[in-house]
């Protein structure tokens, strides 16, 4: 019998005391009667919506601030407060909680779209059994069951009183909290771990995905002719412009969001290179019936506006055997040479910094054809460029392999809480 089940049969062994919300505690609201200008130059920290929405455990690391008054009447949560989300986009998201489980060592005030929940006696449930019990699928399906709403959801507070928990005795809710508490630490170092591998396999591939395409420049290639299986003497290779590799370098035709359709043409627009596709790919995620220029399997997609010079003028291969619409600010570039290498020539840290001398307009940051075809990348024989693909192939999949597993393994993870979770915080309720 574990130490759980013998508390459970000694303090209630005819089950467990439920109340309403309205019976145990009061609701508040949050900040009241602010302006913009308050958040931008403020002397006391409040909290966000995202951070009640992200946190089960309120994160108290706050630099948000608004400007609070010496005679001003503000609500300032306190340890052991619920706090809510006050609305969504969809009633399972409203309501959602996060507890102050600590001592601060300033006041805290709640921003006005969330609001707060204070026990009448803290003794009723304890901060760190809270974090979890208004995170349990049937008290959140409670919850979620008092907003209204058609476009936009929003809690009723006077719903919210009518919600029913459970209130088990205090070392019950100490046990339970110890469980899952060892349960989400266990959990959340095996992700440090997990992450930190992928960032160990991603630096191992950026190094060597570099030296291979240095061909000698400053030295890494000589280093690694064993990968390479290169054994002869001829180790030369032409440094060549993109403006001399292209056959052809052409714009994109504007496609608007409106345009994008279910079917029809597959295209690209520029936002998705950043968002969706690696240096390959081989399937477009939008359709049009509105395009008019057209790019095939091997050809190179340039995204010329970003926001940051980091990021302008990443690339793309095209994989794929369909034809396909471009959009504007995008740039096409068709060529003869091995698709896959170009895509890994353009990737490397020589490429990149080549790819930031971008013009800065209007906030964001705008490339052409002309500065494009400045670009210098390694050009090696059609063989060596085959042989350098296949290797670069087996690091990009290895850490593709971990790339995908880590979001899988936090998954598994997590469902294994909820599962506890649930499991630890369903009680047999007590008849009065």
């Amino acid at each position: 019998m574990s130490k759980l089940d013998r508390l459970l049969l000694e303090l209630c062994p005819d089950g467990v005391a439920y109340k309403t919300l309205g019976e145990i505690g009061v609701f508040y609201g949050g900040l009241t009667g602010k302006s913009k200008q308050d958040f931008s130059d403020g002397n006391a920290k409040y909290i966000t919506y995202m951070n009640v929405f992200t946190n089960p455990c309120l994160n108290t690391d706050i630099t948000d601030r608004v400007k609070i008054g010496t005679n001003e009447h503000q609500n300032i949560v306190q340890v052991g407060d619920i706090l809510f989300t006050g609305s969504s986009e969809t009633p399972d998201e409203c309501g959602m909680s996060s507890v102050l489980t600590q001592d601060v060592d300033e006041p805290l005030y709640l921003n006005s779209f969330c609001f707060g929940f204070r026990l009448n006696n803290e003794r009723i449930l304890l901060p760190d059994f809270s974090k979890h019990i208004f995170r349990s699928r049937d008290l959140r399906k409670k919850i979620s069951k008092t907003a209204n709403g058609v476009t936009r959801f929003n809690v009723s507070k006077e719903k919210m009183k009518h919600v029913v928990i459970p209130t088990p005795p205090l070392e019950i809710q100490r046990e339970i909290a110890r469980i899952l508490d060892n349960f989400t630490e266990l959990t959340a170092e095996l992700t440090a771990e997990l992450t930190a591998e992928l960032e160990t396999r991603k630096k191992q591939y950026e190094y060597y995905r570099n030296a291979l395409l240095d061909f000698g420049n400053g030295g890494g290639y000589y280093q690694i002719d064993e990968l390479l299986d290169d054994n002869t003497s001829d180790r030369s290779v032409r440094w060549m412009t993109l403006g001399e590799i292209a056959t052809d370098m052409y714009r994109g035709s504007g496609i608007k969001r409106e345009e994008i359709t279910k079917t029809g043409t597959p295209c690209v627009r520029y936002g998705e290179i950043y968002t969706t596709y690696n240096i390959w790919f081989d399937t477009c995620i939008s359709h049009t019936q509105a395009g008019t220029k057209s790019f095939g399997y091997g050809d190179i997609l340039f995204a010329i506006t970003g926001e940051n010079v980091e990021e302008i003028a990443k690339s793309c291969v095209y994989m794929g055997h369909d034809k396909c619409f471009a959009g504007g600010d995008i740039v096409v570039m068709k060529h003869n040479q091995n698709p896959k290498y170009i895509a890994y020539a353009l990737s490397t840290t020589n490429a990149q910094i080549q790819k930031s001398k971008g013009k800065v307009k209007s906030k964001v940051v705008h490339s052409s054809i002309p500065s494009l075809k400045e670009i210098i990348i390694p050009v090696p024989s059609l063989e060596k460029q085959a042989r350098t693909v296949s290797i670069l192939d087996r690091f990009d999949s290895l850490t593709t392999d971990i790339s995908s597993g880590l979001p899988a393994e936090i998954e598994a993870r997590r469902k294994q809480y909820e599962y506890y979770r649930d499991k630890l915080l369903t009680f047999k309720e007590k008849v009065a």
